[in-house]
């Protein structure tokens, strides 16, 4: 009798599968802790405040209702956000995170005989997706691990469909300015989407965020993507959201399963997108952050790449097995060969509690592997 592999398409098992951050019950139960809470995660750039406290109240509030199916069409949140955005309602569309949407996208624009285009080091999934819909990817390199927008355009050809901006970019934490993106977006030809990824945007000084909402308002071929996941603290509930031209949005609708968002998760992110005071807590303590690793850094004589946003890439030697030391000392970090930087590892921001241990911990870690001798 044939096995399910026999009876899958061919092309399934070759497939890669994205290596999340690991979940701090899994590393406290494989490296023997005692209770969770002796663990530290500052792997999957998470907001180290928590979630919004308006969002944990609009939780409690509807908790009771969660017997009943969640608004399909998420009404309310979307009106909220056409609000804040200056944008139509008909212009959003809400997802379960933006991998969903992203996965939107290759529903609707990628196929075989098609490919994307994006940076050799911004966000795997995009890859990942464009294999699962049997595209192409062109991997253009990074130019001192930001984005080389000219080096992307000219990697465009006929078969190409969607361009994959991170920005600003997961796992660099770099990005590009608006005027470079204003340049790049007049030059890219008619029939390639360009598919801006802010997941982090919120986390920038509303000054320095580039103004990238108008070219959805002129009708561009533009598809924005945001999360209420890192900057809101709501990456548990797993809600983003897309902003583009109503055509294009009409077409995602039509690949959307019904009820992809929670009810929960809808109101958490409505009561999240009017706490300005949480969002100003957490850019401070990323600015603070920053700084502390960055002088940490240098002290240790650490090469890394200036952040913009709530991680730091660092490049340590043996990215992984400095990842798994970390481990045994309670601290979870990212290590950086997935894309192809097995001597880095990607360090979320924490507290000032948090962002010292894992300081600590990643110097007993070189000392050890050094010959030395620190102190946890």
């Amino acid at each position: 009798m044939p096995g399910f592999s026999d009876l899958a398409r061919s092309w399934v098992s070759g497939l890669g599968v994205y290596e999340p951050g690991r979940p701090i019950e899994e590393v406290a139960r494989e490296m023997g802790f005692a209770s969770a809470d002796d663990i530290i995660k500052l792997a999957s750039n998470e907001n180290s405040l928590g979630p919004s406290p308006k969002a944990v109240v609009a939780m409690r509030a509807v908790a009771r209702r969660m017997h009943l199916y969640p608004d399909g069409g998420a009404f309310y949140l979307r009106e909220a956000l056409a609000r804040k955005l200056h944008v139509k309602p008909g212009q959003l569309l809400i997802g379960t995170g933006s991998n969903e949407l992203i996965e939107f996208i290759g529903h609707v624009f990628l196929g075989e005989g098609m490919n994307l285009v994006m940076a050799d080091r911004a966000f795997v999934v995009y890859k990942l997706v464009g294999d699962m819909f049997r595209a192409g990817t062109v991997l253009v390199p990074m130019r001192e691990f930001t984005h080389d927008l000219d080096a992307m355009l000219a990697a465009i050809t006929g078969e190409t469909r969607v361009v994959f901006i991170a920005n600003p970019n997961n796992p660099t934490g770099t990005m590009v300015g608006g005027a470079e993106l204003e340049s790049f977006l007049h030059r890219v030809p008619d029939h390639v989407i360009t598919v801006l990824d802010e997941a982090y945007i919120e986390l920038l000084d509303p000054a320095l965020q580039p103004d990238t909402l108008r070219y959805v308002r002129e009708g561009r071929n533009v598809i924005i993507l945001r999360t209420f996941s890192k900057t809101y603290g709501l990456a548990g509930l797993r809600i983003g959201y897309a902003v583009a031209p109503e055509e294009c949005i009409h077409l995602m609708q039509r690949v959307r399963q019904p009820f992809n968002t929670t009810a929960m998760g809808q109101a958490a992110a409505l009561a999240a997108l009017e706490d300005e005071e949480h969002v100003e807590r957490t850019r401070r303590l990323v600015k603070d952050g920053l700084v502390d690793f960055e002088k940490a850094f240098r002290k240790m004589g650490l090469e890394f790449v200036p952040s913009v946003v709530n991680f730091i890439l660092v490049k340590v030697g043996k990215g992984r097995e400095v990842f798994e030391a970390m481990q045994k000392l309670g601290v979870i970090v990212r290590p950086m060969d997935p894309y192809r930087l097995p001597d880095h590892i990607r360090i979320t921001v924490g507290t000032r509690v948090q962002n010292r241990r894992c300081l600590r911990a990643l110097e007993t870690v070189l000392a050890a592997r050094a010959g030395g001798q620190a102190t946890a």
